[in-house]
């Protein structure tokens, strides 16, 4: 089985399909995305091709990714779907 996520912006770990669902929710603008998303709020190097997924754009309208089997392809790490239910990362600040 093969897996394809792909990711649109890396600094904040925000998959394709994470901009898919946003347009699909009514997201119509690239301030709309950053909003919802954080996309292109860092080195902003992904905002053209986020720019891409908006109405109009080359695209708009795309389904999501599946696989073989017919399933979505699995979470990113910054779903909140997964983030709420187990947290991957425990942060321990220890003082010197």
């Amino acid at each position: 089985m093969i897996i394809v996520l792909m990711y649109i912006c890396i600094c904040n770990a925000i998959s394709e399909r994470q901009v898919q669902a946003a347009v699909a929710a009514g997201a119509v603008t690239m301030s709309d995305l950053q909003g919802q998303l954080g996309v292109a709020t860092c080195c902003g190097c992904c905002a053209d091709t986020a720019a891409e997924y908006l109405p109009g754009g080359r695209y708009a309208g795309q389904a999501t990714v599946r696989h073989e089997a017919g399933t979505l392809v699995a979470n990113a790490a910054n779903d909140p779907d997964l983030v709420e239910s187990a947290p991957m990362v425990a942060v321990v600040i220890r003082r010197a």
